[in-house]
């Protein structure tokens, strides 16, 4: 069967409609997984709050943010970052298996970001600019040998929470490539 050339035209718009369509899907899609992982990753934080820490005031959670860490090359989903005044928190997405010794995550993140936002503290300390309780400070959360949640605390400088969410994500990012 022949079709005619008004037939053909009308059969690639149809085809682009639908592949248009397919295309807002697939977008409206993603959007919805990643609100959900962030949901779940909410509900799995709150899950282990202790009470004491639930009496935050209502400013300071207005003050809090989170934001997705995505791997550079794929935008796969590494975690979620969730800021507020006083913390940055990484929670980790459960599948990954990344090691707190794994390069460039030791050698780079801690000892060469965070090791040297402590030397900047450890210096204003002694200028008396800042006390001992306000320098940098970053716990490393594990399930077993696997990280789970890094946690930056009085990170102070809001260029800090860049420079952490940025150097996190790129070594996160080459700890993930060094597996596969």
């Amino acid at each position: 069967m022949q079709f005619s050339e008004e037939q053909i035209k009308d059969v690639l718009e149809v085809k682009e409609k639908l592949s248009s369509q397919i295309q807002k899907h697939k977008e409206e899609i993603e959007i919805l997984e990643k609100n959900l992982a962030l949901i779940n990753s909410l509900l799995k934080q709150q899950s282990f709050t202790k009470a004491s820490s639930l009496k935050e005031t209502t400013q300071s959670k207005k003050d809090d943010y989170s934001v997705p860490i995505k791997k550079n090359t794929d935008g796969f989903l590494i975690g979620n970052a969730h800021i507020s005044p006083d913390q940055v928190l990484i929670v980790l997405d459960d599948t990954l298996n990344l090691k707190e010794d794994m390069h460039p995550f030791k050698s780079f993140f801690l000892e060469r970001i965070i090791g040297e936002m402590r030397k900047k503290d450890i210096a204003d300390i002694e200028k008396g600019i800042i006390t001992q309780d306000e320098m940098i400070n970053c716990l490393i959360n594990k399930d077993g040998a696997s990280l789970r949640e890094i946690i930056i605390k009085n990170y102070r400088q809001k260029e800090r929470v860049n420079e952490i969410l940025n150097t996190a994500t790129w070594s996160l990012s080459k700890m993930i490539e060094n597996i596969k």
